[in-house]
């Protein structure tokens, strides 16, 4: 029995690893959008040393043995997705750098980001001082790159 489970092991297995070979051939960029689960670095970019723990050890000592401006000690998802698509780690937005180093996707993620407008927290009297990166300013950034960036929107 153990033998014949072993084999469909095997099986499965390469069968996932091909699947997984097909999908990531198809893909050569990434474009993140959300909040500290995904922020590669925007709110160090935005903030500096004021951003917090994020700006110093033992954030981002493991894997990337400095600070990240992640809200990790090592990798988020996002970085593990591009990794298995074959794309280099996600730059942060506000990070800036040339047309080569959006070529790839963009991060736009940042930490404390909400999914509704500053405004609207505004208009109901709730306090949201931590940020103003709501989803909406994220997608501004990203139609901003589209338009700025010929090697992304081409």
């Amino acid at each position: 029995m153990a033998s014949s489970e072993t084999h469909v092991g095997v099986v499965v297995t390469i069968v996932l690893l091909l699947s997984v070979h097909q999908v990531t051939s198809c893909y050569s960029s990434i474009f993140s959008f959300g909040d500290s689960l995904a922020d590669t670095g925007n709110i160090l970019a935005s903030d500096g040393d004021s951003a917090g723990a994020v700006s110093r050890l033992p954030y981002g000592e493991t894997y990337f043995h400095r600070p990240t401006g992640r809200y990790s000690d090592g990798r988020l998802i996002i970085d593990f997705i591009a990794q298995a698509i074959g794309v280099p780690l996600l730059r942060p937005y506000l990070g800036g750098g040339s047309d080569e180093d959006f070529r790839h996707g963009a991060n736009f993620a940042v930490g404390g980001a909400t999914a509704l407008n500053g405004s609207f927290f505004r208009d109901k009297k709730i306090d949201v001082s931590w940020t103003d990166y709501s989803l909406q300013v994220q997608i501004e950034w990203f139609k901003q790159l589209l338009r700025s960036t010929p090697s992304v929107s081409g």
